[in-house]
């Protein structure tokens, strides 16, 4: 019903960037659009904790840990988004979720893996 795509991801040194991207697309419901976007990432041994999200009005919200060195931004009528990744850390390293909120369901993506090396 709801396929989300991920790209972008790959090895960075520290203080590197990177920028995920996301197309979403579905069979259903297409003239619905989805009111919440965002990425979260799950490092080895750790739970799946939220990165940034963006609602289909603009407003965003970041975690404490990538406030000021990630941007995430969407583009509604292509149904993309996209995380935008500066003075990548060590501890950035992980798998990183693309997320899509369409009606009252959540849809994931496969995941991309992003590695920062020291």
């Amino acid at each position: 019903q709801v396929q989300l795509v991920e790209s972008g991801g790959g090895l960075v040194q520290a203080g590197g960037s990177l920028t995920l991207s996301c197309a979403a697309s579905r069979s259903s419901f297409s003239f619905i659009g989805f009111k919440e976007m965002g990425w979260y990432r799950q490092a080895p041994g750790k739970q799946r904790e939220l990165v940034a999200t963006v609602y289909d009005g603009g407003t965003t919200n970041y975690a404490d840990s990538v406030k000021d060195r990630f941007t995430i931004s969407r583009d509604n009528a292509k149904n993309t988004v996209a995380l935008h990744m500066n003075s990548l850390k060590p501890e950035d390293t992980a798998v990183y979720y693309c997320t899509a909120k369409l009606l009252a369901t959540n849809y994931w993506g496969q995941g991309t893996q992003v590695t920062v090396s020291s």
